[in-house]
């Protein structure tokens, strides 16, 4: 017998960001998680001042959600840790560029 897998997918573009219960559902999570993120950092909304019902997120945003659950799933890091890893991450990437950029690497 044949399995039959059916899978949607939502496009990201500066068009068409995620909102709060988008994001949530595309990492597994509830909103309360999603708010957390913004506390402390790991993801940044555009309208800060709205409520959460109205926040909007991008898709790198997704990619820091993603990490941040990756972190909080597999290592059992809290998500002030995992702020504090994903800043690191990022720093050496950027490091890393620039070393290559001046023929460093």
């Amino acid at each position: 017998m044949a399995t039959v897998s059916i899978t949607t997918a939502t496009a990201i573009s500066a068009s068409q960001p995620l909102a709060l219960n988008e994001l949530a559902h595309a990492v597994g999570a509830d909103a309360a998680w999603v708010v957390q993120l913004v506390e402390v950092g790991i993801v940044q909304v555009t309208t800060a001042d709205a409520p959460p019902e109205r926040w909007q997120f991008s898709s790198t945003d997704l990619q820091c959600a993603l990490e941040a659950r990756r972190l909080e799933r597999d290592f059992g890091v809290g998500l002030d840790a995992a702020a504090l890893i994903l800043d690191l991450q990022h720093e050496v990437r950027r490091l890393k560029a620039a070393l290559q950029a001046h023929g460093l690497r």
